[in-house]
């Protein structure tokens, strides 16, 4: 550990001006006179607070016992626990709003950089690795979540995550839901910050479209609401990433109705059953179809009984806003050849399609969706996609056969979008993949059986899901090609110096207007680009206007 501080030093130290190049807002002055120290900001959160007790009971240096077990507990990618990735020097845990604004104030002074934490599930490690000095803001214990079934909303507090969420509002009600994410252990702020989509997006658009209100902590420690706040701030909240901003305390969330019964399918097929023909079929289908219906495909590829020879297999998964008898005439007119049967169908509550969907089975009791350690953790990397014109069957088998080229621990995911999408423009919120989106692709390549992202293998796989990306190239969007930010990517640049530099990546995640629209924001409200990692809405000292 002793080595891992050495490094950080070290590299301040030699980096003082790549810094300041970097447009990273704090001025050389401040810089050159900030030490940041262990004790000075320890003694600096002590000295402003009104119980000394309270607060250093949620202080955790690499001297306490307790210091690693709560920084791994969130780590979603396993490939960051290794001791070669820098750790904060300092976690904190708060439990009430004053000892953020303390944390907050310290940070400032002290010349840390400051990363909030509330699920872990950041996929580039942004929340918790970082190769400056920084304090983490760990959120694990302020996940209140008050739901009010008779006005359909529910506040929800900054370190609470998906399952918790569901979890709650099922012991309230089956008949309201929140359009969010399928896996329980992604964080709510993260989630939202990023605008975030799950199954219900074809029929209530992203969580970030469902948020009607928000306590949120500025670079001054006021607390803002969407009204103080203004309109601006709080689209870009929304979609922009939220920490680049600031800290959101919680979010008023709109319910969304659901039945009382959903319906859930899966259909199991391979190339040899004319899975390229059903998934041809499929991107002409599933965007334009009712928009009750969630059709989910998981593609992996994988040996033929003993031999070498390879196929394909896909999981259609599907989720339907109504019963059986509803959905199969509708599938049996629209898309007979999935060949949905009364037999491999489930009608369940909705609380329990989220079990199945976050790797659960639908007899699992509930409660485990708020059980934050009942999710297995991985090591992996990742890459997303949107698709926006139908790809032919030639382009598909060029994709199956790139597939082939891995060792079977890849992992497709693919989306139906369509349906309330199309209602929306690029610009309403930051998140701009909406009307002529027929579906996401989420790449992934697992690394779990390497000890290390670093052996041979694990270098192979990721060099394979790179060579993939270019393989997939002319059948995505383009001009910008699209991206998903909640699936943070550092492949597509980290730099911000200039903004032709940063719009390297920020197109990709937001397009160009809403990007130009989130340096604008930005400016005004953290001029200083305190709040701020490698992918941070970035500040210039150039006016955009000028650029």
């Amino acid at each position: 550990m002793k080595n891992i501080y050495l490094f950080s030093t070290l590299f301040l130290l030699l980096s003082l001006s790549f810094v300041v190049s970097q447009s990273h807002g704090s001025p050389l002055s401040s810089i050159l006179d900030v030490t940041p120290t262990t004790e000075d900001f320890i003694t600096c959160l002590q000295s402003n607070s009104n119980n000394i007790t309270a607060i250093s009971q949620l202080i955790f240096t690499p001297t306490n016992t307790s210091y690693t077990p709560i920084w791994e507990a969130a780590v979603n990618n396993l490939r960051y626990i290794n001791s070669s990735f820098p750790r904060p020097w300092v976690i904190i845990t708060p439990t009430n709003e004053t000892q953020i604004q303390t944390t907050l104030f310290c940070a400032k002074k002290h010349g840390y950089e400051l990363r909030i934490r509330c699920g872990g599930h950041d996929f580039e490690g942004l929340s918790y690795t970082s190769t400056v000095p920084f304090v983490m803001l760990d959120l694990v214990n302020m996940r209140s979540i008050d739901v009010n079934v008779a006005n359909s909303t529910a506040w929800v507090q900054g370190g609470a995550v998906l399952g918790e969420l569901y979890y709650t509002i099922s012991q309230h009600t089956d008949t309201l839901y929140f359009p969010a994410g399928i896996c329980p252990a992604v964080g709510v702020s993260g989630f939202l910050g990023g605008g975030g989509y799950g199954n219900l997006v074809r029929k209530y658009g992203t969580g970030g479209d469902n948020v009607l209100d928000v306590r949120f902590m500025d670079v001054n420690g006021n607390i803002l609401d969407r009204k103080s706040m203004g309109e601006d701030l709080f689209w870009a909240i929304r979609g922009g990433v939220a920490s680049s901003f600031g800290i959101v305390l919680a979010w008023k969330l709109q319910l969304v109705a659901v039945p009382e019964k959903v319906t859930l399918f899966l259909v199991n097929i391979t190339l040899e059953q004319g899975a390229n023909d059903i998934f041809y079929k499929y991107q002409y289908v599933l965007p334009k179809f009712d928009r009750d219906l969630q059709v989910s495909v998981q593609v992996n590829s994988e040996y033929i009984g003993n031999t070498t020879k390879k196929t394909i297999r896909m999981l259609f998964r599907g989720l339907y806003q109504g019963g059986i008898d509803t959905l199969l005439p509708l599938l049996n007119k629209s898309f007979p050849e999935l060949n949905v049967t009364r037999e491999i169908c489930e009608e369940v509550r909705m609380v329990q399609s989220s079990l199945q969907f976050g790797g659960f089975t639908t007899t699992t009791p509930v409660e485990t969706l708020a059980n934050r350690s009942a999710v297995p953790k991985r090591s992996y990397k990742t890459k997303s996609d949107y698709v926006r014109t139908p790809i032919p069957k030639s382009g598909l088998w060029k994709i199956w056969r790139k597939i082939f080229e891995s060792d079977t621990f890849e992992a497709l995911q693919i989306y139906t979008f369509g349906g309330k999408m199309e209602e929306y423009s690029d610009t309403a919120l930051p998140y701009p993949h909406r009307a002529g989106v027929l579906y996401q692709v989420f790449k992934t390549v697992l690394l779990t059986d390497q000890p290390s992202a670093t052996t041979a293998v694990s270098r192979r796989r990721i060099a394979w899901i790179r060579s993939f990306d270019k393989t997939l190239e002319p059948y995505v969007s383009s001009n910008p090609r699209e991206a998903y930010v909640n699936y943070n990517d550092l492949d597509l640049g980290v730099g911000s110096s200039t903004f032709e530099e940063a719009s390297l990546w920020g197109d990709r995640y937001w397009k160009r207007e809403n990007f130009k629209k989130l340096i604008r924001i930005k400016a005004k409200v953290d001029p200083d680009n305190f709040f701020r990692h490698p992918q941070s809405i970035p500040v210039f000292s150039t006016p955009l206007s000028d650029i």
